[in-house]
């Protein structure tokens, strides 16, 4: 399987959504691809968020993605990046496309000068965290991390 990583465009968006509909199953979401399609675009047409896709050049299909999200660290006073979103359909997983995309991450923000990636997953979410940590990435036990969800 040879796979390109590429940053996605608004162009992207009938191959990016079924992927982003299907990271958002695996999160216990309804499917809803008219509701995914939307979101993607809103952060495409804002310029919010840096989308970076997977393509299986042999089918030219969508396998994977990986969604950062500026942000800032007010104790590092510098620009950092959340990588909120990584999805690999299951019959590509195991062929080295989570850790591609994740590398093009880490070079995408190298360039843009962004001090730190952030990130966070399940807790019983092995497979990713073994992925992260073959990355580098550790887990920051300086903090807790809490949510007050109001939807």
């Amino acid at each position: 399987m040879t796979i390109t990583i590429f940053q996605a465009e608004r162009k992207h968006l009938d191959q990016v959504t079924p992927l982003f509909d299907a990271y958002r199953r695996f999160y216990r979401q309804p499917s809803d691809e008219a509701r995914a399609r939307a979101f993607l675009q809103a952060r495409l047409d804002n310029q919010d968020s840096l989308i970076l896709m997977a393509l299986d050049e042999a089918s030219s299909r969508g396998v994977g993605f990986t969604q950062l999200y500026p942000a800032f660290s007010s104790v590092r006073t510098q620009p950092i990046w959340i990588l909120n979103d990584l999805f690999v359909v299951p019959e590509a997983r195991g062929r080295g496309v989570g850790r591609q995309l994740m590398d093009a991450a880490r070079r995408a923000a190298e360039q843009a000068g962004v001090a730190a990636l952030t990130l966070a997953t399940e807790k019983n979410n092995a497979t990713a965290k073994a992925l992260y940590a073959s990355l580098g990435y550790t887990l920051d036990g300086a903090f807790d991390y809490y949510e007050l969800s109001l939807r």
